[in-house]
Order: C-alpha cells, then structure tokens, then sequence
C-alpha cells in the first residue's frame, strides 16, 4: 500500500485544492461575496455556506390553514354537483342547503313512481365516492349526503399539503435562500425565513389567497339570484352582480408577469391550452358582454368583450401601483392557497442574537480542534501532527461541500462538525494502534504502516458506514435542528474517510521515503 499510484495521488491533491477553492469564500464579506458573483464567471467558486434562522437571525411565523372556510367551499360545490345532476335527470328537489359535513335536500316525490325515483336517487349519488355516505328517507323525501370521517380528514390533509407548496412557491418567489417550510399538527404550517428583514411583506404575500377567475357580469339582474353573487369593485367599492359559475380560472394559467401598458402598471397572463381555448370559446360568444375579473372575492376590473380573444394571452390593468403589479405578478405565478392563511404567532431573531451564535461556534470548534490536535500530537507525536493536519483538511472538505450543495449550516450543523472532529480522528487511532501492535510483533517500520493501514481501513468504512446510516435516519425522520446536525455529520462523515485513509497515508508515506527511519516512536 506504501506505493500508491500517481493517479490517485493527482486525484487526491487536486480534491484537495479543489476543496481549499471551495470553501476560501466562506471567509469573504457578503459585499465582496456578492460583487465577485456579479463580475466573475459562474463556473468560478463564488458561494458561501447558508447561515440557518439560529445564526444570522431572520423571521419566524407559525401559520393556520383556515380548514372552515375550504370545507365549506367543498360543501357548497358538493350541492352544486347534486342540483346539476338531479335536474339533468328531471328530479325536482326542495329545501337544498348546506348541512354539517354535506348537503341536504327534499325530493319531490311523484305518487305513481316513487319508488323508482328513489333508486334512481341513490344511483346518482353513489357516483360520489366512498368518501360520501347517502341517506334517504323514503317517507318524507328527505335526502342527505354527508362526507365520512375518512373522506373530511384526507380533503383536510390534501389541503395543508397544497398551501405548504403554495407557500414554498411564494416564498421561493421573493429569493429568500434556504426558507424551512414544514407541517405542524393538523393545520400548522412553520416558516423559518434566514436573513429576512421585511417579514411584513412576507405576510402580505402569505395573507392573500390569490384565487382567481373570470365571470359574465349579469347585466339583467338587479340583485342577487340562485346563479348570480354581487362582488365589490376594486377601484371604486361599489358592487356589481356576476354570474356564481365560473368560467375560466386560475389554475389554467402558466405564467404572469408585471408590465406597463400606456405607462401604467399592469399583469399580462399567459393561459394554458385548456384555458385558452376556453378563453377563446367564451369571447367569441360573448361579444359585447362585461366580462369581470375576480381576485379574491373583489372584482378588478370588468372590461366589455370586444372580439374574440384566441391567442392565449391576456392583460389585467386596474388601479395598480408598481409594487402591487409585481406582488400580484408573483401571487398568480405561484397558485392560489387553497385556503385562507392566518399568522398565529411570529418571532424575530435579531442579527445580535445570531452574532452571539456564531461567535459561540467558532469558539467551540476551535477549542475541540485545539483539545483534539493537543491530544494527538500527546499520543502519537509526528504522526498526531499528520492527523491534526489531515483533520484541518477535512474541516475545510466540509465547509467546500456544504458550499457547492448551498446547504444550510445552523447552530445544531455546528454541533456536527464539531462530534466530526472526534470521529475522523478516531480513524487515525485506528491505524496508528494496528500499526504499533505490528511493531510489537516484530514487523520493521515499513512494512508495519503497509499493515497498519491494510487492517484498519476496513474497521474505519465500517464504523463510519454505520454512523452515516445514522446520520441519515436523522436527515430522513428529522425536522429543522435535527435535519442540519444530520447534513453536517453526513458530509464530515464521507469526508473523514477521505482524509484519514488516503490524505493521511500520503503525508506518512512522503516522509518515510524522504526520511527512512529505522524505528518509530509511536
């Protein structure tokens, strides 16, 4: 093993300068960090490691999906759903409403057929599913479709599930780096933003549930009907009545951006091809008709249908300020919240607090790499030195991956390094054990190393094999600390293997051949 092939040599060396490339920008200012990204090229090593929520400050916002208003929105298209399909067959219904978890309604049974009818009732309605249960009075007509225990709780769970990835997207949107977003209980959202400082307009982001879609205005109804609704005008407050159905939605379009028409701000949209051949179909039959464009609840702007629009573009001009084109730009880019948000509780850690995290890191790491360094240069003398120095490069190894992936270093990330110390040079007692134990029993100075790292290495892959598969639980099952402890023990893990068994083997070997010693003092 003492003669190892100039490949792996080249290899080795050029990780290792790789690795020193790396990780240098982790000692730069952001500000210089952030001209070298503007005025060098990309492939250059420019990024620095992600500080987490616990070391450079930032937001903290506990969100609640309001479950009660989607539900009741699911309660109101499941009635909606019976009437279409009962009165597509002729059955006439009385008393529809929404009742607790469904719908209810009275039919209007005929003396002759009755009982048909009620078959025919109940073969309609089991077309929704074993999420919905059907009950039938058949002395009085009284129908009810109420969803079971299993179907609400998954409608619940999709629906957390859905606004976490709207809120991702937002988020994601506004470029704040490395956020946490992840479920807690049964309708809690957590949001950890690193670095941000205007968690305000994260809020006003999160806050609006950008639902959108595009109604005919009711030109003849002069207040609201079983089909229509009267919605606020966004510019001047007043109500106008549009019809309930609507005919083209937000979850058609692929793209938004803010934009000036006859310099003032606007959003143009760009529909998918189900929604703009729908968009076509409805312009071209409706021209000459208000058409409303409705966001959250509130009519922006109700413009007449000119001609037919078949290009699958589109505009929304209002009373628009730069920003609030933007935000809107942003809102429909990402999707609508299936559900309203609300901020249940907010923290902020000040930047002094992260100051204090980091200083009490450093100060920590340092101290162990001291501690540790003192201990085998005290043990094995020379050979403690190359560890101590095959230890430092491992740090450095770290911090480069950690930097390439842009992964997120936090407080319990630090934690891990510092336990990745211990472990990688844990490695080198190893060797350096099995090679005085061949000392011992005989072997002359060279061929003792060759056999000290031959039997170590595989007891080394082991051991930190089993710590990786540990590390990996941790980063799997974990959430928020435990995940960052997990990524930085992971990546110190597969690093240490690296620098103990080849970086170190490199240094002993260049000294022996340089000093051919006769016995060691180990």
């Amino acid at each position: 093993m003492l003669n190892i092939p100039k490949w792996k040599i080249v290899v080795s060396l050029l990780l290792v300068v790789l690795g020193l490339a790396y990780a240098a920008p982790n000692l730069l200012p952001v500000e210089t960090r952030e001209r070298m990204a503007q005025t060098l090229p990309g492939w250059l090593p420019q990024k620095a490691v992600n500080l987490g929520l616990d070391l450079q400050g930032g937001a903290h916002l506990l969100l609640q999906v309001n479950l009660d208003s989607v539900m009741n929105d699911r309660f109101d298209s499941l009635l909606e759903a019976i009437r279409a399909d009962l009165r597509r067959e002729r059955i006439n219904i009385s008393e529809a409403r929404v009742i607790p978890n469904g719908a209810g309604f009275t039919l209007r049974l005929p003396a002759e057929n009755r009982d048909a009818t009620i078959r025919q009732v109940r073969e309609i309605l089991s077309g929704y599913g074993i999420d919905t249960v059907v009950d039938i009075d058949a002395e009085s007509g009284r129908v009810t479709v109420v969803y079971t225990e299993a179907g609400l709780t998954n409608i619940r769970s999709q629906v957390v599930n859905q606004s976490i990835e709207i809120v991702r997207r937002r988020v994601d949107e506004t470029g704040t780096k490395e956020p946490v977003i992840q479920r807690q209980g049964a309708d809690r959202i957590v949001l950890q933003l690193p670095g941000e400082n205007n968690p305000a307009r994260i809020k006003e982001l999160l806050g609006k549930t950008a639902k959108l879609s595009f109604h005919l205005v009711d030109m003849e109804a002069t207040r609201p009907g079983v089909s229509s609704r009267s919605l606020p005008m966004q510019e001047n407050g007043q109500s106008i009545i549009v019809r309930k159905r609507a005919l083209i939605t937000g979850d058609m379009l692929t793209d938004s951006q803010a934009g000036f028409d006859r310099n003032m701000p606007i959003v143009s949209f760009r529909f998918n091809a189900i929604g703009a051949r729908r968009f076509c179909d409805v312009t071209r039959e409706n021209v000459g008709k208000p058409f409303a464009i409705v966001l959250d609840e509130q009519v922006i702007s109700a413009p007449n249908i000119n001609e037919p629009i078949c290009g699958g573009n589109g505009m929304i001009s209002g009373d628009f300020t730069v920003k609030e084109a933007a935000d809107l730009a942003l809102l429909l880019r990402a999707g609508a919240l299936p559900a309203p948000l609300d901020v249940v509780e907010e923290r902020s850690v000040g930047p002094s607090l992260g100051s204090d995290s980091v200083a009490s890191g450093k100060l920590a790491s340092v101290v162990a790499f001291a501690l540790v360094c003192s201990f085998m240069f005290a043990s094995y003398g020379l050979f403690g030195l190359f560890a101590s120095l095959a230890l430092l490069i491992n740090i450095i190894l770290i911090f480069a991956v950690m930097s390439v992936l842009q992964a997120t270093l936090t407080l319990p990330g630090i934690a891990g390094i510092v336990l990745t110390m211990g472990m990688a040079v844990d490695a080198n007692v190893l060797i350096y054990e099995r090679i005085r134990e061949e000392m011992r029993n005989g072997r002359s100075v060279m061929p003792a190393v060759d056999k000290g790292f031959e039997l170590a290495i595989n007891t080394i892959i082991d051991s930190q094999l089993t710590s990786l598969v540990v590390a990996l639980m941790l980063f799997s099952f974990g959430t928020g600390p435990v995940k960052g402890f997990a990524v930085s023990m992971s990546i110190g893990i597969i690093t240490s293997i690296f620098t103990a068994t080849i970086i170190t083997r490199l240094m002993v070997i260049a000294w022996l051949r340089s000093r051919r010693p006769a016995t060691l003092t180990l």
